[in-house]
């Protein structure tokens, strides 16, 4: 039903109101007077709009009660870095509690860095950034997920054609016994080398990756918990197939995990949620007329569907790429310029499933706490929410007026790259002399024409005739999916971890 005055809706007549606070108090007072309650059906009659039913204990794995060891055993396996190869960083690192459970990065520094947000600077060095930006973690133990990462490469298998019940890229080696999409999605960031395991010939674990011996790669993992009392005592308790240290598997380190994450970050008290469970004045006046814009007449819900306001569809929207790419496409001439041989573009879904049209087509994500997940975008390319809202008026217009800013990226100080030795492979700072030409990867696909007319060409966002005040509403509606226990989970980090390393980020000081 759409409420209005005589002869115009709300979001019209919020279009038309010039930006003056005067005007706007008014139009809001108005507003307010004509707002209807709650009916029995949910507030403005919810359903009917497309406007999904709360969020319940049944949306979530465990019915959202797992068991109390385990999340105890998972969230201190989060916050510990003994999970890397090199024992440097953790899960909470790049999916930090105090900043919406991402890193607060365009593209993050994983593997190599030290310190936390904003403030991550290189070490010892890295191999570069990380090709896409870490995903926000609000409701990830939300039983209504079917794929995991940016681009799909993890998805449950109805048809059960490997055993482990998933299409992955580990495609047989995915063992059985995980559960859940959540806990296979933890075993996969701690065999990336630029994440958490480290370049080959640093330590056993990275070697095994680079080696293609996954299965490896867990049980060696595997094996330092055993080996640790704290954790071989929890393992044992939270487990009952667990009888002895030596049954300890990387599985059982994954189920932990996904179950502190179906806690942890479980996030349903927001205003959004409390109009959805029949508080008509949870929303204010103004998040009410961008509501009726998202789910109206903006087309938002399209794509931005369901309790998680996600229809996990894959979409090509156009959104500019910075940064290195996952080394996608034909392309050269990055290789040709720069001396280095990699090729840069990051074709998305399609490199999951070969179909064109997912060229350059990339998961929906979760809006839930989204004022919060910043920088927005597959590659953190929006440094603003409202820049990531105005890109889908007009992608390709975006796409083509958008300028790199020189603080979009965090500094990168020391570079390292893989030389060879005789027979072996040793990493070492990069030649000082070939650092401006590496540096070109981070704008290279975005300021050659042909390639971002590839991205342009894969479009399908329709383009939306939205004025200022339009953008206003939507953005205040956004504000109102913020929960505000969100804002700060920072407690969540424990003070120390059986392993006896600094637990990263590092825990608030207590007094």
């Amino acid at each position: 039903m759409t409420h209005q005055f005589p002869g115009k809706p709300l979001r019209a007549l919020a279009r038309n109101t010039v930006r003056s606070p005067l005007r706007l108090t008014a139009l809001l007072m108005a507003c307010t007077a004509i707002l209807p309650a709650a009916a029995p059906g949910g507030p403005m009659d919810s359903a009917a709009r497309g406007m999904p039913a709360p969020l319940r204990d049944s949306d979530f794995l465990h019915d959202g009660a797992p068991p109390d060891l385990l999340v105890a055993l998972g969230r201190d396996l989060f916050f510990d870095p003994v999970l890397s190869g090199n024992r440097n960083i953790s899960c909470g690192t790049c999916h930090d509690p105090r900043h919406g459970t991402s890193d607060g990065l365009a593209l993050g520094i994983g593997e190599g860095g030290e310190g936390a947000g904003a403030e991550r600077r290189t070490r010892e060095g890295v191999t570069g950034r990380i090709p896409r930006n870490a995903q926000a973690l609000w409701n990830i133990g939300a039983r209504e997920y079917r794929t995991m990462f940016h681009d799909g490469r993890l998805e449950t298998d109805p048809e059960a054609v490997f055993e482990s019940g998933f299409w992955s890229p580990a495609r047989e080696d995915l063992p059985a016994g995980l559960e859940s999409l959540l806990a296979a999605q933890a075993m996969f960031p701690v065999l990336s080398h630029s994440e958490m395991a480290g370049q080959k010939g640093e330590n056993p674990v990275a070697t095994a990756v680079a080696e293609d011996r996954l299965s490896d790669a867990w049980s060696l993992l595997a094996a330092r918990l055993s080996g640790i009392d704290g954790y071989a005592e929890r393992f044992i308790a939270a487990f009952d197939d667990i009888d002895d240290p030596a049954d300890i598997t990387f599985v059982h380190a994954a189920r932990a995990l996904a179950a502190f994450q179906t806690v942890a970050f479980r996030s349903d008290d927001s205003p959004f949620d409390r109009y959805l469970s029949g508080d008509a004045g949870a929303l204010t006046p103004q998040q009410q007329i961008g509501m009726e814009l998202f789910f109206g007449d903006a087309g938002c819900v399209t794509c931005h569907s369901g309790a998680l306001l996600s229809d996990h569809g894959f979409h090509a929207i156009a959104v500019p790429q910075i940064g290195p790419g996952k080394g996608h496409g034909e392309d050269t001439g990055y290789w040709r310029a720069a001396g280095f041989m990699t090729r840069l573009e990051d074709e998305g879904r399609f490199r999951v499933t070969f179909d064109p049209d997912d060229l350059f087509a990339f998961r929906t994500p979760t809006l839930r706490n989204v004022a919060l997940t910043g920088p927005w975008g597959h590659d953190g390319a929006f440094a603003r929410l409202e820049d990531a809202v105005r890109h889908h008026l007009d992608s390709v217009a975006s796409l083509n007026a958008y300028r790199l800013a020189q603080d979009t990226l965090p500094p990168i100080e020391t570079v390292i790259e893989a030389t060879g030795e005789a027979s072996s492979l040793i990493f070492r700072p990069l030649n000082p002399a070939r650092r401006a030409a590496f540096d070109l990867r981070d704008r290279w696909v975005h300021e050659e024409p042909e390639l971002r007319n590839r991205i342009a060409a894969a479009n399908d966002l329709q383009r939306r005739a939205l004025n200022d005040a339009d953008v206003d509403t939507l953005l205040a509606f956004l504000d109102g999916l913020t929960d505000p226990s969100a804002i700060d989970r920072s407690a969540l980090v424990p003070a120390r971890v059986p392993s006896g390393l600094p637990p990263q980020p590092e825990p608030v000081a207590t007094h």
